[in-house]
């Protein structure tokens, strides 16, 4: 895979020099390759062979996508839709209520550049471990900036929609995501990645999370992606003291994903909490690397994943907790537990803990098994058919992790969605 041959110039000195930099330090390391550890379970091989071009902006801003594309229950506040990284007016409302800023972010750099500064001018590390980060700093024109004022409370959740278009064959677009939510304030945000066709398509998405003193941000992702798109997101979420996050994540289409999701809780007694499932089939990858770091007292995470792969597809879950010293009186748990479906389908998983303070309670803990027979037998000895037994022992194994989503009508919509992507394996002995 090629970088491009140079990068969109803005007019905002500091701005283009990042990005020259980024771009520069992507040439410079190129893609990961299996040696290195943050990629040893996800091969690139056949990505780096792919010469893809940028997304054409002006055939994404022309391209036909229905409404009900995006559309979910539950969810009917602002919302800003992107389609291979360019923002489509025509389908997203920026009304977001009072004290909420909903903008675009060529529209906020042209207005303000000098606020966004200390997020886009930031050097990531030089290394093959953030070449993607490095492409989407170098890349990416456009994206969300959303601002809740203090101790506003949102009413309606917030919307964040990707498209990809599938008009663009072998093309690559980047976007960028920065939310901050004030002190005090609260806020309910879906982030929705989803496809209009079927061309081979590689997107980048970085999405910074601020959540100030007090506040509260709950996060739902539904990636339902085409099965011939390749995405790599980077979330990271800062917490300052008394702040609360609750992510849930749905991860059902792609056929190479990656997301990275890190936390650093740096303010006393926040709290992080994580909940996500994949479901996997064909040849689908998926590779989830979740890291949280305590770095304050009296602080609090709890994570549950859950996964299940069909077919000849494979799943990544690395979970790690960093507890630093002096963040004494953490309270950490970990739970990622997996089922095969499939004697060709493959879950790597891979719990970490690092504890350097004193007072501390955390636990970690990772399975990988298949359904239980016990169960379908009890199931039907009672008369349930085998194909209905194995969908309920799989629904339910699963649903663990988004029944805490406090938005009935979305977390039944996410439930219908699961269900009809249960693996086929589901269906048959």
């Amino acid at each position: 895979m090629d970088a491009a041959a140079g990068v969109p110039a803005t007019g905002i000195a500091w701005l283009d020099a990042a990005r020259r930099e980024n771009l520069e330090a992507f040439a410079e390391t190129g893609l990961p390759e299996g040696r290195n550890e943050a990629w040893k379970y996800t091969p690139l091989r056949a990505l780096s062979q792919r010469a893809l071009a940028l997304a054409d902006a002006a055939m994404a801003a022309g391209a036909d996508v229905p409404g009900a594309l995006f559309a979910l229950p539950g969810v009917d506040g602002g919302r800003a839709v992107f389609v291979d990284g360019v923002f489509r007016a025509d389908l997203s409302s920026l009304d977001a209520g009072t004290g909420v800023e909903l903008a675009p972010l060529a529209v906020a750099l042209a207005a303000q550049p000098e606020p966004l500064r200390f997020a886009l001018a930031n050097r990531y590390r030089r290394g093959a471990a953030d070449a993607f980060a490095h492409l989407n700093a170098a890349l990416a024109t456009d994206g969300v900036v959303l601002r809740v004022a203090d101790n506003a409370k949102v009413a309606k959740p917030l919307q964040i929609v990707h498209v990809t278009s599938g008009a663009q064959a072998d093309t690559a677009w980047h976007a960028r995501v920065l939310v901050e939510v004030g002190k005090g304030a609260s806020v309910d945000i879906v982030e929705h990645f989803v496809s209009a066709g079927a061309a081979t398509q590689l997107g980048t998405v970085v999405a910074d999370y601020t959540v100030r003193e007090g506040a509260t941000l709950g996060l739902a992702i539904l990636q339902d992606a085409s099965p011939a798109t390749t995405l790599i997101r980077r979330g990271q979420v800062r917490l300052d003291a008394d702040a609360q996050a609750t992510v849930h994540a749905l991860e059902l289409g792609g056929a190479l994903v990656r997301h990275e999701l890190t936390a650093e809780v740096v303010g006393d007694r926040a709290r992080f909490d994580t909940r996500g499932v994949f479901a996997l089939a064909g040849r689908q990858h998926l590779d989830t690397q979740l890291e949280v770091h305590h770095k304050a007292r009296d602080t609090a995470s709890d994570a549950l994943w859950r996964g299940i792969a069909d077919g000849r597809s494979r799943g990544v879950f690395r979970g790690a907790i960093v507890v630093a010293e002096g963040a004494d009186g953490t309270d950490a748990s970990l739970s990622n537990k997996n089922l095969l479906l499939s004697g060709s389908a493959e879950i790597d998983t891979k719990p970490e803990l690092e504890i350097y303070a004193d007072e501390v309670k955390a636990a970690h803990g990772a399975t990988i098994g298949q359904l239980d027979e016990r169960s379908l037998f009890y199931l039907r000895s009672r008369g349930i058919p085998l194909v209905e037994a194995r969908s309920l022992l799989t629904l339910a194994f699963c649903r663990a992790a988004l029944e805490s989503l406090p938005n009935e009508a979305l977390r039944e919509h996410l439930g219908d969605l699961l269900v009809a992507r249960l693996p086929a394996s589901t269906a048959a002995e």
